[in-house]
């Protein structure tokens, strides 16, 4: 089978909510902010949480009361697999005794699954055959502690990681002069003018920026904050390490580009039913 054959493995990193149990509503801390109306911290259940359901009292208007945050949260596939392969199906609410060790394999699984979303897109794109070998040799360790998450260090897979897929990113824009923009504060900027394609925004801020109409081609968007960034009419299809939560976090509209993983007018909503 052709590798444009195969199905795309970030389609198995895309959060299946009604086979979690509302670990993104209890895990997570997060403070007062634009995203949240209130403070929570690690463990303690949203108050908007409702109970045993595991649904939320106020899915469907998330953003009139406060918390934008949650409508653009994703946690990359991390919740089911944790309550579906490591606890047959449990949960933390009819098992008390399981919630220490629940969130914490969810805080491992979450992470070593953003990184499985990165070394996908990796295997997707043209690259030198060592580099090709090294990203899937990352990517079967990555799912292995996915697999087995007790007692994993991310830290150093993470380490192992940021160069790597640097590396990959080098060889994808090659050639291209796109504008080296790593880690700029871009925020509200009309960056309508010139081209992007190619650009390295890596852990670019790009809050409220208007993109509007640029296509992003080989643009390395990954840790880019995309909040309130002006998306519509952009191409997207080839942006490289784009994930849904930046996707979801952006002002986008119906003439916006997205790859096949994506869909752009679906809130994703945590806890939802």
């Amino acid at each position: 089978m052709s590798s444009a054959a195969r199905p795309d493995p970030r389609l198995e990193l895309v959060a299946d909510c009604a086979s979690c149990a509302a670990l993104c509503c209890v895990v997570p801390a997060f403070a007062r902010s634009a995203d949240f109306a209130i403070d929570k911290p690690s463990g303690v259940p949203c108050p908007n949480l409702a109970g045993h359901g595991f649904g939320c009292t106020i899915h469907d208007v998330l953003p009139e009361r406060g918390f934008p945050g949650c409508t653009v949260y994703d946690c990359f596939g991390a919740g089911q697999r944790v309550v579906q392969q490591h606890f047959g199906g449990q949960d933390w609410h009819s098992s008390p005794g399981l919630r220490q060790e629940m969130f914490a394999a969810f805080e491992v699984v979450e992470r070593l699954h953003e990184l499985l979303w990165y070394l996908a897109e990796a295997t997707a794109r043209s690259l030198p055959p060592v580099v090709a070998d090294e990203v899937d040799a990352l990517r079967t360790r990555v799912e292995a502690a996915a697999a087995d998450p007790v007692g994993v260090e991310v830290d150093r897979l993470q380490l192992r990681a940021d160069p790597l897929l640097g590396e990959v990113s080098g060889h994808v824009r090659r050639g291209q002069g796109g504008a080296e923009l790593r880690g700029a504060d871009l925020a509200g900027r009309d960056l309508t003018g010139g081209s992007l394609g190619g650009a390295n925004l890596r852990g670019a801020v790009l809050i409220g920026a208007d993109l509007s109409g640029q296509d992003l081609i080989d643009a390395d968007v990954l840790g880019a904050d995309l909040r309130a960034a002006d998306l519509r009419r952009a191409d997207l299809r080839a942006a490289l390490f784009l994930t849904r939560l930046q996707v979801n976090a952006a002002r986008t509209d119906a003439a916006t580009l997205l790859p096949d993983w994506a869909d752009h007018r679906e809130l994703p909503g945590p806890g939802g039913r």
